[in-house]
């Protein structure tokens, strides 16, 4: 609202003001311990409130009641910051005990539906990302009594990392320049310093850790093709090799049957020794042959029949 402002003091009592006028123009006195932390709504008009107590209240400021519109069951737990995230669809609280409680708009503000642990100390302080960033609807920064500023993604939930570090001071406030859509984020803790952190160098220092990561896959995917193309060579030269000394094998014993076809038909049919045998006409003796055979010895086969011929019985003939 161009002319409203809102203040909460450490009795729970929240007041409504116009600067144009000197007093406030309502009063809301549902809690009864300090407000903490404000969230305003502008779809609806409405004003949300945390308190110490252990509940959160929205009231509407279109209203001339003091009652307020909608008041959350105790957490127990003090309710210390709170943040729309999701296109306001839902509303993250921080708390004392480090658990980030989620409420959904649309179930009402009885409860929250969900809790996220994870933060070792209280969180005092929230803030959304620039919506220039692809992941500003589900990822927030957190500001811990710690002195930690972390950026945390939600539904699903990971710590993505630390942006500043207060050196152990609670963290108070956290905000982005240019309304939210800046790329600076300022931090104040009890440390009495207000430090700035380029969130664009933050977010480039990962993308390209995570490219040179998917660099690295496709890297080793190149090396494993590259290594089943080395293999498929390395076969190929194999199946080649095996072909050339298959006919270098060949070629051999092509060589060693020399020009007599006999021969040659010795060494690469077994099936015809037996017409070998039967000539007449003196063999040469060959270089792979362990000794030369004589045509009158040895067994010759005749069908199924074998008959064994003597040598020494002809000699005498």
């Amino acid at each position: 609202m161009p002319h409203l402002l809102s203040t909460g003091d450490d009795e729970g009592v929240v007041k409504l003001w116009d600067p144009r006028k000197p007093d406030a123009i309502r009063s809301y006195t549902q809690h009864f311990d300090f407000i903490s932390d404000f969230l305003w709504l502008q779809d609806k008009k409405q004003l949300v409130a945390t308190s110490g107590d252990g509940t959160l209240s929205v009231m509407d400021v279109r209203s001339t009641k003091t009652e307020p519109f909608a008041q959350s069951e105790d957490q127990e737990d003090e309710l210390l910051s709170v943040l729309a995230i999701k296109g306001g669809t839902k509303v993250v609280v921080g708390t004392q005990l480090g658990i980030l409680s989620i409420f959904n708009r649309e179930k009402g503000w009885g409860d929250c539906v969900d809790r996220v642990p994870g933060h070792p100390h209280s969180i005092d302080a929230l803030c959304a990302l620039p919506s220039s960033y692809p992941s500003a609807h589900s990822t927030i920064l957190t500001g811990s009594s710690d002195g930690l500023v972390r950026v945390v993604e939600l539904l699903p939930t990971r710590l993505v990392g630390v942006v500043a570090d207060h050196g152990g001071f609670p963290i108070e406030r956290i905000a982005v320049d240019r309304g939210g859509q800046g790329r600076w984020v300022g931090s104040v803790g009890h440390d009495e310093v207000l430090r700035m952190t380029d969130l664009k160098d933050v977010f480039e220092d990962e993308e390209p850790g995570a490219e040179g990561k998917g660099g690295d896959d496709r890297d080793s995917s190149d090396e494993e093709e590259k290594g089943g193309d080395e293999e498929e060579d390395a076969d190929g030269k194999e199946d080649a090799l095996g072909q050339q000394l298959a006919g270098l094998k060949r070629a051999k014993s092509e060589d060693e049957g020399g020009d007599d076809e006999d021969g040659k038909e010795s060494v690469v049919n077994e099936k015809d020794d037996s017409d070998a045998e039967d000539s007449d006409a003196p063999k040469p003796q060959k270089k792979k042959r362990k000794k030369e055979k004589d045509a009158l010895s040895g067994k010759a086969k005749k069908g199924k029949n074998e008959v064994e011929a003597d040598s020494s019985f002809f000699s005498g003939l």
